[in-house]
C-alpha cells in the first residue's frame, strides 16, 4: 500500500505557478489555416479550488463547452469534469460528466439511430486525470523532466481510461512584434493499453498525437496546441488572438 501511495504521488504534478483569474481569447483553426471557432478560457478561484471553462463557438452552430473544476494545494488534482459537444461539427455528441474523486462517470449520447442513450460506470480513476487541466499541468511541469504520463477518460462513448505519454520534443522558435522567443513543444501519445492498443496501429484507429506549446520562465504562458477534440476526431489548432478594432 504504501508503494502504491507513493507511486501516486510522483503521478502528480506539483503546483509551481498557481491559477487565478483569467480571461483568454482563443481561435480555433484547421491546420491548413481556415478558421472555423472562436474561443473564450474563464477562469476563477477561490482558495485553492480553481474553476476553468473552455468553451468554442463554431461558425456551423457547433459548440464545444468543458468545466473543469480542480484543487491546487501542493500537487494539481482535478475535482470534474463536465464536458458538452453538439452541432454539425460533431458527428456524435456527447454531454460527459465525471466526479473524479467519487470516480462516478456520467455519458448522454446518440446512437447511430438518434437515439439519446446514457451510460453511467463506476470507475477506479487515477490522481493524475487530466481531463479539462492539460494546459494547467505543462504550465507546471520542469521540462527536463516532464511527466511520463498522465491519466485520461475518453468518450468512445462509452467512458474508456488511456494513458497520455508525454515527451518534450525540444524548444521551437516563434516571435511577439520584435521580440524573438522559444517555446517548449510537448508531445502527448495516446495509449489505448491492452490487445487492442496494441493492434490499433495496425487497423488504423490510434489517435493522432496532440502537441502543445508552451513558453516558459517564471510565468510560463500556453501558445497554442494542435489535437483532436474529439475521439475520431481531426487535428484541430488553438491559439491565442488578440482584439481587433474598429
Amino acid at each position: 500500500m504504501a508503494q502504491l501511495l507513493l507511486s501516486l504521488a510522483l503521478a502528480l504534478v506539483p503546483v509551481h505557478h498557481a491559477e487565478g483569474l483569467v480571461h483568454g481569447f482563443l481561435v480555433l483553426r484547421t491546420l491548413d489555416g481556415a478558421v472555423i471557432a472562436d474561443g473564450d478560457l474563464l477562469q476563477t478561484s477561490r482558495g485553492t479550488r480553481v474553476t476553468s471553462r473552455l468553451v468554442f463557438r463554431f461558425y456551423d452552430g457547433s459548440v464545444h463547452d468543458e468545466t473543469a473544476v480542480f484543487t491546487e494545494r501542493s500537487t494539481f488534482r482535478l475535482v470534474s469534469d463536465h464536458l458538452v459537444q453538439k452541432g454539425p461539427s460533431f458527428p456524435h455528441p456527447i454531454d460527459m460528466t465525471i466526479d473524479a474523486a467519487g470516480g462516478h462517470v456520467r455519458v448522454r449520447y446518440h446512437d447511430d439511430h438518434g437515439a439519446e442513450k446514457v451510460d453511467e460506470e463506476q470507475m477506479q480513476l487515477p490522481a493524475d486525470l487530466a481531463n479539462g487541466v492539460i494546459l494547467t499541468l505543462l504550465k507546471n511541469v520542469d521540462p527536463r523532466t516532464p511527466p511520463q504520463s498522465l491519466g485520461f477518460l475518453v468518450a468512445t462513448p462509452k467512458p474508456r481510461l488511456v494513458t497520455l505519454q508525454v515527451t518534450n520534443a525540444g524548444e521551437e522558435p516563434f516571435s511577439t512584434g520584435r521580440i524573438r522567443r522559444a517555446a517548449t513543444h510537448y508531445v502527448l501519445k495516446v495509449d489505448i493499453g491492452g490487445l487492442e492498443g496494441l493492434l490499433a496501429p495496425v487497423v488504423g484507429k490510434q489517435p493522432p498525437d496532440s502537441h502543445v506549446w508552451v513558453l516558459g520562465g517564471e510565468v510560463p504562458a500556453f501558445v497554442k496546441s494542435e489535437q483532436p477534440l474529439y475521439n475520431g476526431g481531426p487535428v484541430w489548432r488553438i491559439e491565442l488572438v488578440s482584439p481587433v478594432w474598429k
